[in-house]
Parts: C-alpha cells; structure tokens; sequence
C-alpha cells in the first residue's frame, strides 16, 4: 500500500507541474515573463514559511549561505529563468520532452561528482536518451527553433540543483528547502524584468491565475516530497515520465499544439532511456 500511495502521488505531482507549466504558460502572455516569476516566488515563499512556523522551525537555516547551497540556487536560478522562457516561447510539449532528460544528465553527473559506478548499459541508455533531445530539437534543419535551446539549459540546470541537492545536509527540513527554492524564482524573476521593464498591475483574472500557479506548484512540491518517501522508490519513480503524458495532453488541448512524428519518437526514447536507468540503478 505505501508503494501504490508513492505511485499515485508521483502522478499527482506530475499532473500538478504539467498544471503548473500550462498557466504559467497563459499568464504570461499577458503579463511580463519576471513579473509572473516574482509573485510565483514570493507566493511559494509565504506557503513555505507558514509551514515552517507551523512546525516551529526557521524558515533560514545556517547552511544556505554554505558553497554546495550557493551552487544549487545558482543551477536552480539559470534552471527556472531558462524553462520559464522556453514555457512562455516554446510549445509546451516539446519543453516538458526535454527536461524529462534531466535524470540522465543527474546519473552521469553523479559519476563525476560523487564517483558512481555507471555500467556499458546505463551509459548506453544515457547516451540514447541525449539523442533523443536531437531528435526533438533537430538542430540543423528547418524545424529547428533557436527558443528550444533555453530548455536544453534549464534541463542542464536543474540536473545541476538536484546534484547539488543530494550534498545538501539532512537536518534541512522540506519547508526550508521549499522556501529557498522559491526565493531563486523571485531572484530569476527581478533578472528578468530589469532586463524587460514593463511591468503592469494585474487584472482579477491575472491575479486568479497567480494564485492558481502558487496553488499548484505548493502541491506538485509536496507530493513529490511525498512521494520519494514512500514504498519502493525503484517502482515509484518512473512515474515521473506521466508529467510528459500531462503536458502533451494539455499543449493539444489548450494551446492547439500538434507533435510531429519526430517529437514523438524523441520524447518516447527520452522515457525508454530514463525508466531503463532507473531501474539499473536502484538494482545497483
């Protein structure tokens, strides 16, 4: 039962993210890219620091100004600036594709950082699931969108802070890490609008939409949390490849989009390569 409660948080957490995206998505088009950054953080950052309270803990904790903290938000700030333009430019089906290619990016990483063994199989499945972000970025030819390049560096980045993640100290509680994840947003966010200016006051329906990515993204977080604390983690954590399922269903719903055979074929490899890796190294 507690591995079945993992799975069905894992889907709930990826339906939550593709959410996330998705009014991310809408909302930007009528406010400014930074704007929505900034009330998206300070929201998470209030969520965050009433839970922290409500536990009776700090929402500041000694070891955030630590190097391997100061490198996870610099990886997280160059990960969330990256994917929030490449959401707002970019069809969301082939954002969400991209960034699935995060954990093999993380398993190779691990071998240069913490000095994981990687079997022939697992570099294998690694060097597989990079072709196919080729496949979807298709550089060199004439579907090939220069915008799509500012996923590949989110996916980059936030490979980077889920490394960094992993040496961070164990006595932070969930809620402090929460909280200083979503103060890297508000930090990409003031980037962003002094590099664009016009900022604007929100309409009702601007701040409904605010609230309901605040609302969302809280929830993603927690059940993800959630989630990797529960049952067997080598049948839970390939569930995280439905965020894919949820974001083309809502790209072709929502935004009219249309997934050519190409795009198709590389997020499948994507999924392939990183269930496989995986699933070799939780037997590792």
């Amino acid at each position: 039962m507690e591995t079945f409660r993992g799975s069905l948080l894992m889907v709930i957490a990826m339906l939550a993210f593709a959410l996330e995206d998705m009014v991310f998505k809408i909302v930007s088009q009528s406010l400014p890219l930074g704007q929505v950054l900034i009330a998206f953080g300070l929201g998470g950052m209030a969520v965050f620091t009433a839970m922290a309270r409500a536990q009776g803990q700090s929402v500041w904790h000694p070891a955030f100004g630590t190097r391997v903290m100061l490198v996870r938000s610099l990886a997280e700030l160059v990960g969330r600036l990256c994917f929030a333009i490449a959401i707002a430019l970019t069809p969301l089906s082939s954002v969400s594709a991209i960034l699935q290619a995060a954990p093999l990016v993380v398993a190779a990483g691990a071998v240069v950082f913490f000095g994981e063994t990687v079997g022939w199989r697992r570099w294998l499945a690694i060097g597989c699931g990079l072709v196919g972000v080729l496949l979807i970025l298709r550089p060199g030819v004439s579907g090939f969108e220069p915008a799509s390049l500012f996923a590949v560096i989110a996916m980059l980045g936030l490979a980077g802070r889920d490394l960094a993640t992993r040496a961070a100290p164990k006595t932070m509680s969930n809620a402090q890490l929460g909280f200083l994840g979503f103060s890297v947003l508000v930090v990409a966010g003031v980037c962003a609008l002094a590099w664009t200016g016009g900022a604007q006051i929100p309409s009702a329906t601007d701040w409904a939409w605010l609230a309901a990515i605040v609302g969302v993204g809280v929830i993603a977080y927690m059940a993800l949390t959630g989630a990797m604390r529960s049952g067997e983690i080598a049948i839970i954590a390939p569930f995280r490849y439905t965020r894919l399922v949820f974001a083309m269903i809502l790209g072709i719903a929502i935004f009219g989009e249309r997934p050519d055979m190409l795009t198709l074929i590389g997020s499948a490899v994507i999924i392939v390569s990183g269930v496989f890796t995986l699933l070799r190294s939780q037997r590792k």
